[in-house]
């Protein structure tokens, strides 16, 4: 056992600071109140922001909007899945882009259910659980950013650069398996830290960053909205601004429904991931009101769980808009029996004017 005298020298500095420390303290007692008593002014003393109405709002929202979504998400990416397996239809760049895109979201919806348990007051799953949920929510949404990216670019060149594209299509498919490659290795490189630091806390907490990474917490939050949000946008702005003016030019029926579903994808994209890049900028910087800290609080967990639904939106906006996909998910339902044969309409091939192929996953609904 250590002796007390080990601990003598500790004791008696802290004592010593103790002292001076209250020995500074002065307290005011001339505020005197309506009956005459006295009492000491507080407002120079700090106080405790308290968090319990913001513990109290995600006790219950958290765990409901990420069950809504790990649903949906589960339900629209496994029938992506499934039906580019079933019906063996890999065959354009678009199409190994969209297959990666749903194994993103799809592996991202099954991890909200340990995002779900965070929110209680200790974690109970361990600490390799709590590695794993950061890092399947960093790959998995710098993957999905990317591939997005990805479909805009193979986009842009099949329907502006048609005949160059056209050259081309007997390696798309090799082409889109190396890009997707490439695309799951610089996601993997960017989740390291999480992978790294992630950790249970003293406070038995699941927490990403400790207080003494704060400058990594704020370079990767800088970096999440550069490389997930700002550069995509960019690249999608630029590649379906061009796709537009070749839609336009287009004298064709089917350029209005084409140029409908460019813009429910931009929209998607920004209502979706605009809002809550906003308040994770607000959020690198400390403030020390407390209402204005509450508010943020609130504001991340709803932009947070608004960011989230684009796993369960992008099978709907990038996969059952395509009218042979459409035609192929209904035959795929009739043979799992969800569908009667009078449900099923062959709608045939079609293509637009612009050279957007609509046998694969296109903007033509």
């Amino acid at each position: 056992m250590v002796s007390f005298t080990a601990f003598a020298p500790v004791l008696l500095l802290w004592s010593c600071h103790f002292q001076t420390s209250w020995s500074n303290v002065t307290i005011d007692f001339t505020a005197e109140t309506t009956d005459g008593d006295y009492t000491p002014d507080y407002d120079k003393y700090e106080t405790v922001c308290g968090k319990d109405s913001n513990r109290s709002f995600r006790s219950w929202f958290i765990p409901t909007i990420y069950s809504l979504i790990c649903f949906l998400a589960l339900l629209g990416n496994f029938l992506v899945i499934l039906t580019y397996i079933y019906f063996k239809r890999i065959k354009t760049m678009t199409d190994i882009f969209l297959l990666n895109l749903a194994i993103a979201d799809l592996l991202f919806a099954l991890s909200l259910p340990f995002w779900a348990t965070s929110v209680m007051t200790e974690w109970p799953l361990g600490e390799v659980l709590c590695k794993a949920m950061y890092a399947i929510y960093k790959i998995t949404f710098f993957s999905g950013m990317f591939l997005l990216m990805c479909i805009s670019v193979d986009r842009y060149f099949s329907i502006t650069k048609a005949v160059s594209a056209h050259r081309c299509r007997s390696n798309a498919v090799h082409y889109g398996r190396i890009s997707s490659l490439v695309t799951w290795v610089i996601a993997v490189f960017f989740s390291l830290p999480e992978i790294i630091y992630s950790n249970v806390n003293s406070n038995h907490t699941c927490v990403v960053y400790s207080n003494k990474h704060e400058d990594l917490r704020f370079s990767m939050l800088v970096s999440q909205m550069v490389l997930g949000f700002v550069l995509p946008a960019l690249v999608m702005v630029f590649c379906y601004s061009c796709i537009i003016k070749t839609l336009v030019q287009a004298r064709n029926f089917e350029r209005n429904k084409a140029l409908k579903v460019i813009f429910a994808v931009v929209a998607v994209f920004v209502i979706s991931q605009f809002p809550y890049n906003v308040v994770m900028g607000l959020s690198t910087h400390n403030t020390t009101v407390c209402d204005l800290d509450n508010s943020l609080l609130f504001a991340m967990d709803v932009t947070q769980g608004i960011a989230f639904l684009r796993c369960c939106v992008n099978p709907f906006l990038y996969a059952f808009i395509g009218v042979k996909f459409r035609n192929d998910l209904l035959k795929l339902m009739k043979f799992l029996g969800f569908s009667s044969p009078s449900h099923v309409i062959y709608f045939g091939r079609r293509k637009s004017s612009a050279g957007l192929d609509t046998d694969t996953t296109s903007f033509s609904p």
